[in-house]
């Protein structure tokens, strides 16, 4: 029942909650739809039906048990989008390992770091991927290794690690390769997998992702069975998938985009997996949509914006396609209006949510009108709660913008071993504080004004980023735009706009004219930096990086900075 005048919600469901271990649903399918197709990886040649799949996860899992890895152990991958990713997840699920996703921009420090930090035993690599050589980099990594240790590793740098599998053709000294364990996984190790398939709890860890959501360095957040399958089903469900359908996934595995909202949904609703690439590329994902038929399209805004101005676009059948998840960042109108047209994806959707709750629990529905499309990130998901409170915990009116908290099935188990950090998130009550400023209307949709720590006050005026970047991004020569508070004398804090910029013309005088008599005078940037490319990071991490840029370019110290 919702309460209309406060801002809380509970998202009733009518379809109960799965309660299965990611291996039981995909021994059910290969039971139910043994011949169905069940991935499609087009770079490689891969076409796995639900029954080779199942086979597949169950020979890898009784390979990793012959390496010496047992249940709990924790597999880091760091691949690209290829059939290898999502086996070896299902592989180790299967047996009780829990699967670590390695961004694959990740450069050799950063991924010491992250092995380190959740002591991984095993690491999965492929050989390269355009500049980045992942082979040369671990093999840095291992470089004093104990030779004399046997087949196990020993290495200073990663003392934890002890087995190392990568999915090239060549034969790597003190490397496994991928497909070799496929081929060599012994009758005895075979014999193990069902008895401790059958031992796994579909509560206990199953993947840990990497989040940046409380500001400072990357969080092991872990998830389970439970999280990430119902929440692929949830998404599904709203998407109408079925048995039917083919899912292009073009948005990275080794982010809930790609593993929960694509592999996951696919996996609860036996729709087929389809990779396009190893890394998003416009024309090929088009290619994938024709030749596989494919009903459904994810995305980010850009990303669908590249495809529509692809040169060759004309060229291709979308018709199949007439539903899909447009997620990560606002959707300009002109967008969406295109990728509903051109694209025949007229029940595209918007998602909202965040890794810490596996990650979505707002989304729209596939025949929501689309200024609601547009405008909010939908309503909130069944089986979840929602609350937006002020800075004293208490639930604001409907139409305040407050903290947005979500309670529910979804929220991780907590941040590995730091159960401090996981306190500072969920709090005694079981609520996710989210970071995220929202507010919810008398119908429940949800609109994201920007983060917590975000807002800045100029002269006692609250400004929300988000509003301002959503408006600098319809400018035809600005691709992608963060708003930051920096200090200033007299007003307390002043407006910074860092943009990255598609024209190298555009001045930052142009930018703050096209801003005049459209947004308010105090929320146009006192400041304006322009960017070919921003640094390599994401979300909160960007907007901090790009803030320490800023006071820096500014000469502006971090001791005087405001609240922004």
């Amino acid at each position: 029942m919702q309460q209309h005048g406060h801002s809380y919600l509970h998202g009733v469901g009518t379809a109960p909650l799965m309660g299965c271990t990611l291996g039981d649903r995909l021994r059910e399918l290969a039971g139910q739809r043994p011949e169905g197709l069940a991935l499609v990886d087009c770079a490689h040649g891969v076409r796995w039906t639900w029954q080779a799949l199942d086979h597949q996860a169950s020979v890898l899992a009784a390979a990793f048990l012959d390496l010496g890895l047992v249940p709990g152990d924790r597999v880091a991958l760091w691949l690209m989008n290829r059939a290898e990713w999502t086996l070896s997840l299902l592989a180790a699920a299967r047996v009780g390992m829990i699967a670590v996703n390695i961004n694959p921009g990740a450069r050799r420090g950063e991924v010491q770091r992250f092995l380190n930090q959740v002591q991984a035993r095993a690491l999965i690599i492929q050989p390269a991927f355009k500049t980045s050589d992942y082979l040369a980099m671990v093999q840095e990594l291992l470089s004093d290794r104990d030779r004399q240790a046997g087949a196990a590793l020993q290495a200073a740098a990663v003392p934890d690690l002890r087995q190392v599998i990568q999915a090239g053709e060549e034969e790597v000294p003190g490397m496994h390769r991928f497909a070799g364990l496929l081929e060599s996984a012994s009758p005895q190790a075979r014999a193990q997998v069902d008895a401790l398939s059958a031992a796994v709890d579909f509560d206990d860890p199953v993947n840990i992702q990497f989040s940046n959501a409380t500001g400072g360095e990357a969080a092991g957040t872990t998830l389970t069975h439970h999280n990430i399958l119902n929440n692929g089903a949830m998404v599904g469900r709203t998407l109408h998938l079925g048995p039917e359908d083919r899912v292009c996934i073009p948005v990275p595995l080794f982010h809930c985009f790609g593993m929960v909202m694509g592999n996951m949904a696919c996996l609860a609703h036996g729709s087929t997996m389809v990779y396009p690439g190893e890394a998003f590329d416009p024309a090929q994902t088009l290619e994938a949509v024709q030749a596989e038929g494919c009903t459904a399209l994810y995305g980010v805004p850009a990303m669908f914006k590249a495809m529509l101005e692809q040169e060759r676009f004309a060229d291709f059948d979308l018709s199949t396609l007439r539903t899909g998840i447009m997620a990560g960042a606002p959707c300009p109108p002109e967008t969406m209006d295109q990728v509903m047209t051109r694209m025949h994806m007229d029940q595209v959707t918007i998602a909202y949510g965040m890794t810490e709750s596996s990650p979505v629990s707002f989304m729209s529905d596939v025949d929501d009108p689309v200024d609601r499309r547009l405008n909010t990130v939908g309503t909130l998901r069944p089986h979840l709660e929602a609350k937006i409170i002020d800075g004293e915990g208490c639930i604001l009116p409907r139409g305040e913008a407050g903290e947005l908290c979500v309670r529910g099935y979804s929220v991780m188990r907590g941040y590995w071993n730091d159960a401090q950090l996981t306190r500072r998130v969920i709090d005694e009550a079981g609520w996710l504080h989210t970071g995220d400023l929202a507010c919810l209307d008398e119908d429940g949709y949800c609109r994201i004004v920007g983060g917590v720590k975000d807002v800045i006050i100029r002269g006692g005026e609250n400004i929300y980023p988000r509003e301002i970047e959503d408006f600098l991004t319809t400018h035809p020569q600005i691709a992608e735009a963060v708003v930051v508070g920096v200090p200033d004398a007299r007003l307390g804090e002043t407006v910074c706009a860092c943009v990255r910029v598609t024209a190298s013309d555009l001045t930052p005088e142009a930018v703050q004219a096209f801003c005049r008599g459209e947004i308010a005078h105090y929320k146009i940037p006192a400041h304006v930096r322009l960017y070919e490319r921003f640094p390599r990071s994401t979300g909160r991490a960007l907007r901090f990086m790009l803030k320490d840029e800023s006071l820096e370019a500014l000469g502006l110290g971090q001791d005087t900075a405001g609240q922004g």
